[in-house]
């Protein structure tokens, strides 16, 4: 089976690289954007991304409204996306799941516990460390 292609958005690179690593240890590759645009820009440029991970809070395009682009568009509107931010406020997982999040969570995260969540978003197995 070849890796599921996720894109993930977030304005700071370590936190981009922690995610890199840990899902490129299962089923994955990983394409990092910094901030909305650059997520916007790679998926009109890439149409092999099979799942989003993105920030609330990024200069240029918040999360929110990369959601709501991927959602009015034909191209992306299936896609899964979690939101994985440290705006962890009860009102704004609500808010994200309106937009049409699937899935919300918050920062600092366990890599273990984003990979088991990305994998049942792509609906393959958890690889066993």
């Amino acid at each position: 089976m070849p890796p599921i292609h996720v894109l993930v958005a977030d304005d700071e690179p370590h936190i981009g690289r922690i995610i890199k690593t840990k899902l490129e240890q299962g089923p994955f590759t990983v394409t990092l954007a910094y901030d909305g645009m650059d997520a916007v820009e790679t998926l009109e440029q890439d149409a092999s991304v099979q799942l989003v991970i993105l920030d609330l809070m990024m200069p240029r395009m918040g999360g929110i409204a990369v959601l709501d682009r991927m959602r009015a568009d034909a191209r992306w509107s299936a896609l899964p996306c979690l939101i994985l931010t440290a705006a962890g406020q009860d009102h704004q997982e609500v808010e994200a799941r309106q937009h049409g999040a699937n899935d919300f969570m918050t920062k600092p995260f366990s890599p273990k516990r984003l990979l088991a969540r990305v994998a049942a978003l792509a609906g393959v197995a958890e690889p066993h460390d």
